[in-house]
């Protein structure tokens, strides 16, 4: 018989619904659904620039930040090219690379879960159209610094696109974090990728942005679908950028569970690095395995790569707490619920 599901962890999402104040600039803008939205989203893409404090000609509006990669794909990769990423990563990557008819060049992480930045150099030639890098990475939490990052830009063949994921730039700490919209304005040849997914909580509306210099940022939206962003999803967007405080204050608490999940589960046996996304990982050779199946048992979805290891989302202290009591089986200790 299968366990119902509990706590869902397996997708990175917000444990938080909308804020009160989106919802309810989504529902006016569901009483006008009948209209058509922009066909460029122009207005939505002047708030956001102001919002990241550049110009609206280096900013990419698309159907969540993985649609803005693939409008990058397609503006920069020709059948035959290649674009090469970390793996394991973001699993979209492979996919968007053979939709636009390049083919993957995957190389693998370095064995602390960091992307390897020197064998993704080693991994470019004349065929490369674009190098992937996920900060914080994707599924291991792993950070880029800020020195590592120009270091590795300065290298690139200005031939390559540099996508730069910041999905889970919102939940990074620390005083080494890069700069990157500056950075994607000293650097033609990089796209720096956020989305409202994740620290936003509107994962089901789907929108992304990118940031770069306006040549690139003008190819790009070349490859943007007419009337392609939804009304609602650009009103949540507004909303959510007026309420930002607030929403900072949910991501802060996020971190906060984030390092208390972490160092619960080292307190028990488990070997857990550093992260900087809204997620921890549990990596071979802890048994990753087990874990999966007692996680399961429990009713508690997460993302799990055989062999490799466990990626769960940080939710509630309820979520979290389901998380350690299973867990904590599987070292031989007990754990009060609620400790």
């Amino acid at each position: 018989m299968d366990v119902p599901v509990l706590h869902r962890l397996a997708l990175n999402e917000s444990p938080y619904p909308p804020l009160p104040s989106v919802r309810e600039a989504m529902r006016r803008a569901v009483a006008q659904a009948h209209r058509y939205p922009e066909s460029h989203p122009d207005d939505l893409t002047e708030r956001i620039a102001a919002w990241c404090r550049v110009p609206p000609d280096r900013v990419a509006v698309g159907s969540g930040s993985v649609g803005v990669a693939l409008q990058l794909f397609r503006a920069v990769v020709r059948p035959g090219d290649t674009v090469a990423h970390a793996w394991r990563t973001f699993d979209a990557y492979p996919l968007l690379a053979a939709m636009a008819g390049a083919r993957s060049v995957p190389v693998p992480l370095s064995p602390d879960g960091h992307q390897d930045l020197g064998a993704l150099l080693a991994a470019l030639d004349h065929r490369t159209r674009v190098v992937v890098l996920c900060n914080p990475h994707n599924p291991t939490g792993s950070l880029i610094g800020a020195e590592a990052l120009s270091a590795f830009l300065r290298r690139v063949p200005r031939h390559v696109t540099v996508l730069l994921d910041e999905a889970y730039v919102e939940f990074a700490r620390g005083a080494d974090l890069p700069d990157s919209p500056a950075l994607s304005g000293a650097y033609p040849n990089l796209l720096v990728l956020r989305t409202f997914s994740k620290a936003y909580g509107l994962a089901a509306l789907r929108i992304g942005y990118g940031l770069g210099a306006p040549a690139l940022v003008e190819r790009i939206r070349g490859q943007q679908l007419p009337f392609g962003i939804n009304a609602v999803a650009a009103a949540a967007v507004k909303a959510s950028l007026r309420a930002e405080s607030e929403l900072r204050r949910r991501v802060d608490t996020v971190v906060a569970e984030r390092e208390r999940l972490r160092d619960e589960l080292v307190s028990i046996g488990w070997r857990v690095p550093a992260g900087h996304a809204n997620s921890v990982w549990l990596a071979a050779p802890d048994p990753v395995g087990e874990g999966a199946a007692a996680l399961a048992g429990a009713g508690v979805q997460v993302r799990h790569y055989p062999n490799e290891g466990l990626r769960l989302t940080v939710g509630d202290r309820k979520a979290s707490d389901a998380v350690l009591t299973a867990l904590a089986g599987l070292r031989g200790q007990r754990r009060a619920p609620n400790a």
